[in-house]
């Protein structure tokens, strides 16, 4: 099972400088990674994303700079195959699936937010992170689900 985390475009701000100690913590566990390792690639961490969101990221942080934003993050895990990506089409076969009418009237988060929680409910460990208190109790209260969903890395056990 791959280490994979969603990380809400509200939290990857944090990830310029400057950071606590416990987005630090989070911004070394996505970067860790030996390259010699390949056969292992699953232990490392995996940023799952959608074309969507990878807009929302570079939109939101265009001015960020330093080797701790979310950009340079996301850059050196392409190059490391270690970024999940989400295709359009598993996004709608899941919406098309899942997303009955009673599930969208239920729903408090915004209809942006709503296209980022298959990217969630179709990761290995459905770990997210988000300061969005109504995308929050859509991810918890979504049936067939276990997510794991916090606002801060130190509550959320991603290293593990």
């Amino acid at each position: 099972m791959k280490k994979d985390i969603f990380i809400d475009n509200n939290i990857a701000s944090k990830f310029s400088n400057p950071q606590d100690k416990e987005y630090i913590k989070l911004t070394k566990w996505l970067l860790d990674y030996n390259s010699t390792d390949i056969d292992n690639k699953d232990n490392y961490a995996h940023l799952v994303v959608s074309k969507k969101l990878l807009g929302e990221y570079f939109r939101s942080n265009q001015n960020a700079q330093g080797s701790a934003s979310i950009p340079v993050i996301i850059a050196q895990l392409q190059k490391e195959g270690r970024l999940t990506i989400i295709t359009n089409d598993e996004i709608k076969i899941f919406q098309a699936t899942y997303y009955t009418k009673t599930v969208i009237k239920k729903f408090k988060s915004n209809n942006e937010d709503r296209e980022h929680i298959p990217l969630i409910l179709l990761s290995d460990r459905k770990y997210a992170l988000s300061y969005d208190d109504n995308f929050i109790h859509d991810l918890k209260n979504f049936k067939g689900f276990e997510v794991t969903v916090e606002k801060r890395p130190e509550n959320l056990p991603y290293a593990d």
